[in-house]
C-alpha cells in the first residue's frame, strides 16, 4: 500500500480500497487486515515527521532520491518505533525481511544502518515501555549494529 501510494501519488483512502480490491488476500483474517490498514493509514497521515526522522539519520541522500521500496520501508518501521508497541529490534527485523524480498542487499545493509541508528536515539529520548525484553543468546546474532553507508547523493 505505501509502495502504491508513493507511486501513484493518491489519497491513502483510495489507496486502501484499492488494495483490498484488487490486490488483498481475500482469507485474511479481519484482524491481520485491520492491522495491515492501520499500519498504511497511519504511516502515510504522518510522512512528514517520518521522513525527517530519516533524513536525520541518513546523511548524504535525499527522502526523495532513495528507492521507492526502500524508502517506505524505513517509514514502516520509523512509524512502529513512534506509534506501536512492537519492540524496536522487532520491527527493525521485519523491516530488513521485507528488505530482502523486495529490494537489494546493499539496501537491506542501508536501512538497517539507519534503522539502528534512529532505534539508538529513540531508546535515548524515550525508551520503550510494557515491551518485554529479548532473552539475549550467544548464538542468536543481532542484525542492529551497522551504521547508514554514506550516498552519492549530494
Amino acid at each position: 500500500m505505501l509502495f502504491a501510494a508513493d507511486v501513484a501519488e493518491m489519497p491513502a483512502d483510495q489507496v486502501v480500497r484499492s488494495y483490498w480490491a484488487e490486490l488483498g488476500e481475500a482469507d485474511l483474517d479481519a484482524t491481520a487486515r485491520d492491522f495491515a490498514t492501520r499500519l498504511a493509514s497511519r504511516t502515510l497521515a504522518n510522512l512528514e515527521l517520518l521522513d525527517e526522522r530519516i533524513r536525520s539519520r541518513a546523511e548524504h541522500w535525499r527522502i526523495s532520491r532513495m528507492a521507492v521500496v526502500d524508502r517506505n520501508i524505513l517509514r514502516l518501521a520509523v512509524y512502529e518505533f513512534l506509534y506501536e508497541p512492537t519492540p524496536r529490534t522487532v520491527a527493525i527485523n521485519e523491516a530488513l525481511e521485507i528488505a530482502r524480498r523486495f529490494s537489494t542487499y546493499e539496501a537491506t545493509q542501508f536501512i538497517n544502518g539507519i534503522l539502528d541508528a534512529i532505534k539508538r536515539d529513540l531508546d535515548e529520548q524515550q525508551p520503550q515501555r510494557n515491551v518485554e525484553p529479548e532473552p539475549e543468546s550467544e548464538d542468536t546474532e543481532t542484525e542492529t549494529e551497522s551504521e547508514p553507508s554514506a550516498g552519492d547523493d549530494e
